[in-house]
């Protein structure tokens, strides 16, 4: 049966992993992160599997390559500098469609930044989380729970798809407390490290000389060759989008301001929201997309029908309201924009103001597109 404890975001993501099947770990620590490493570093060797501390990023993330390979359930995490570092193997990974799961608990930056939270890893992980044409599946968490509810799915996404799978949380995530629901821990003996019920058909587990050799290898030097594996990953992407967008949606069916946020930062708004629905002549509803990529556009554009405008709030730059503006480029719908950055969270009071002037502008002129920089609006 599942079981309620009260447990810090990181820690949870790291004890959902391994009731997951998690049985390697390889990490390096970097803040707001590093819980996840040292809780891997109790339990894991309790649940007969391997932690190791790499000597660097680009050196774990490497080992997850090989350890995926054998089929077994591998993950790596980081913060923002060290999932740059991690960028080069993780587009190996996604070359050789291996599962694997990366976590990161984003800080501020660009560069060393400051170890507060920040969304600005946004087009890192659903554009460019290495060199080349591929995708990796993003989980956005909102809660501890999600936390741990993200890892287990990430896992079963990863090995379904053939494919890398990050869950991409931020500082408040990764180091606030929160009741929890665990799953189940499963039966098994330390000496099943894949938690699968049968050997993956593509795993190097060694022959025996009982079946034919199998190959696992990213490079490619034929360019037809290299372009037809190219094409047949992308046919499995669009799959993937067409069966795994996640989402979640609250407020009125026909709201007048429509919220668009993920992470944290939906749990402020979610605040605010609430405060506006009490009081006369403004509907707001919140849409939260879970996975990041595959983007829920449709849904989102089909939530947006009926809206008059739509605010999106994020601790970055606009990263993310990009995503929304395409998703909902043919309605057209006016869109705002909320920015902070450098590790500034909005405050409810700051939210609930955003919305009002969100509204106030629309009923003054109904194109204008308003941009907030933390109290400035531009």
């Amino acid at each position: 049966m599942e079981e309620r404890v009260l447990m810090k975001g990181n820690e949870a993501l790291a004890e959902a992993a391994i009731r997951a099947g998690c049985r390697c770990y390889f990490g390096y620590p970097i803040t707001p992160q590093t819980e996840i490493a040292a809780y891997m570093a109790r339990h894991m060797p309790k649940a007969g599997g391997s932690f190791v501390q790499a000597e660097s990023e680009v050196a774990a993330a490497n080992m997850v390559l090989g350890a995926a390979a054998t089929g077994t359930r591998a993950m790596t995490s980081s913060s923002s500098p060290g999932i740059s570092l991690k960028s080069e193997a993780l587009s190996y990974i996604a070359a050789s469609d291996l599962p694997a799961l990366i976590v990161n608990v984003m800080r501020a930056g660009p560069g060393l930044g400051g170890i507060q939270p920040s969304q600005g890893d946004y087009w890192q992980a659903t554009r460019a989380a290495g060199h080349g044409d591929f995708h990796q599946l993003v989980l956005a968490p909102a809660s501890v729970q999600e936390m741990a509810d993200f890892a287990v799915l990430a896992f079963t996404l990863a090995f379904k798809w053939r494919m890398p799978a990050m869950i991409l949380a931020d500082g408040t995530l990764g180091q606030m407390m929160e009741p929890l629901y665990l799953p189940k821990r499963p039966d098994r003996t330390p000496a099943d490290r894949t938690n699968q019920a049968a050997e993956p058909d593509w795993a190097l587990t060694g022959t025996l000389n009982r079946r034919s050799h199998r190959i696992i290898n990213s490079l490619v030097l034929n360019p037809a060759a290299l372009e037809a594996s190219v094409f047949e990953r992308f046919a499995r992407y669009r799959q993937v989008q067409a069966q795994e967008a996640r989402w979640r949606y609250e407020g009125p069916e026909d709201p007048d301001v429509l919220v668009v946020c993920y992470g944290s930062v939906s749990r402020i708004y979610k605040q605010a929201i609430q405060a506006v629905n009490q009081e006369q002549g403004l509907r707001a509803g919140l849409f939260r997309p879970q996975t990041l990529w595959p983007f829920p556009a449709a849904e989102l554009a089909a939530k947006a029908k009926h809206c008059k405008k739509i605010l999106v709030p994020e601790l970055s730059m606009g990263q993310f309201c990009d995503d929304v503006k395409l998703a909902t480029a043919k309605l057209p719908k006016p869109v705002a924009l909320a920015c902070r950055a450098g590790g500034q969270v909005p405050t409810p009071a700051e939210a609930l103001q955003r919305l009002k002037q969100t509204w106030a502008c629309w009923l003054q002129d109904q194109e204008q597109e308003e941009v907030y920089y933390g109290d400035r609006q531009l």
